[in-house]
């Protein structure tokens, strides 16, 4: 009763906390933008993004995790295209991104041949080591190794015949230790600054395929950094009794590097973590969202849903278990108590071209705002 009685006198103030929706906005609009080129490995895009986050957090007056520098540097493997990126099939040009993809993995190559049927979605040029599929979408990611062939996706629908003749250039640079930064920066508690709530996301994202085509990454994960530094914003100017942490992660769609080297090298004691909280693709909502390691944290679920049902914030948050498809995991794993949450119904972009922001709703951005700040004072309480 009394648990219900304090969660009930901390609902009564939400009403009072408003996003600035129109700074998340412009920063998703920042970080989707040609010059930060996907927030990737090619035109300096993650390195920029990196640097655009230490100064939202610098401004706002937030302190570096460590006391000395807001970023955590790592490297790891990755192949990348910042050439050539040139197909024809049957003598019709294709468009990178929009009508075709290469495979993350794929080594470079220059060749004009025939092509072989090996089914009816598969089609072979034996001698130069490249295969071309038909897909009915399109879907990249990031690879850390190069394989012995290449390997070329096209649309369906960009083509009215069967693959018979290519035509290609494609540039490939495989680099074995890429530079990338974990942005880390605290609140520090009024009274109980040993305790923290961390809020993670990751801003890295695809970045881009050849001279001409990049990834922009609004929902995944330009709209969580904006999330995250919204918050980052609202608690510089409130702070809390507890501290407040936010690191923004490089790495994710590589294999959730940074959130790993992070753990394996804490720059605040993991076990001083009260509950973390990561953000990923939250651009949505119209479906309401979903909690990963909801059944391993069935108390703060339900406080979760006591916030969210008192103030009518999303319509439906569903319960998922134990998943390593996002930046929480390795924290998981380390015994911090954390949550993944993400948001559903909307845009069905993911990992292509058209995951751009004038396409992303933020349809329950404000409320999911509000929704964090009274999950966070019952933390608190």
């Amino acid at each position: 009763m009394r648990k219900i009685l304090i969660i009930s006198i901390l609902l009564a103030s939400l009403t009072s906390y408003a996003q600035d929706l129109n700074y998340a906005r412009k920063t998703l609009n920042t970080l989707t933008s040609k010059e930060f080129w996907g927030r990737g490995y090619t035109k300096n895009g993650m390195s920029k993004a990196a640097d655009f986050i230490e100064s939202q957090f610098k401004s706002f007056g937030l302190q570096p995790m460590d006391g000395k520098d807001f970023k955590q540097s790592f490297s790891f493997s990755v192949n990348t295209f910042p050439g050539k990126m040139e197909l024809k099939i049957n003598g019709k040009k294709l468009i990178p991104g929009e009508d075709f993809i290469v495979g993350q993995a794929s080594v470079g190559v220059k060749a004009t041949a025939d092509l072989t049927q090996k089914d009816s979605v598969n089609f072979l040029d034996d001698r130069d080591r490249i295969l071309v599929s038909l897909k009915d979408k399109l879907t990249w990611s990031v690879s850390q190794k190069v394989n012995d062939y290449t390997e070329i996706s096209i649309k369906k629908s960009a083509l009215n015949e069967k693959p018979k003749s290519i035509e290609t250039t494609i540039e490939n640079v495989f680099i074995p230790e890429f530079k990338a930064t974990n942005i880390c920066a605290v609140v520090k508690g009024t009274t109980k600054p040993d305790s923290v709530i961390l809020i993670t996301a990751h801003y890295d994202h695809l970045g881009g395929m050849g001279k001409d085509t990049y990834f922009p990454g609004a929902n995944d994960n330009a709209s969580g950094v904006s999330f995250l530094l919204s918050l980052a914003k609202y608690y510089a100017a409130n702070p809390q009794k507890y501290t407040i942490a936010f690191i923004c992660f490089a790495g994710e769609e590589a294999g959730i590097l940074g959130s790993k080297h992070f753990t394996e090298n804490p720059l605040i004691d993991l076990q001083k973590i009260r509950f973390l909280i990561n953000v990923d693709m939250v651009g949505t909502g119209e479906t309401g969202a979903t909690v990963v390691n909801a059944t391993q944290y069935p108390k703060e679920f339900t406080m979760l849903n006591q916030v969210n049902d008192a103030n009518k914030l999303l319509v439906k948050i569903n319960p998922r278990g134990k998943a390593a498809n996002s930046d929480h995991y390795f924290f998981t794993e380390k015994g911090v108590p954390a949550f993944f949450l993400y948001t559903q119904g909307g845009i069905s972009a993911y990992h292509d071209v058209f995951d751009k922001p004038e396409t992303l709703p933020f349809t329950v951005y404000e409320n999911l705002f509000k929704l964090f700040v009274g999950f966070n004072k019952g933390l608190m309480n």
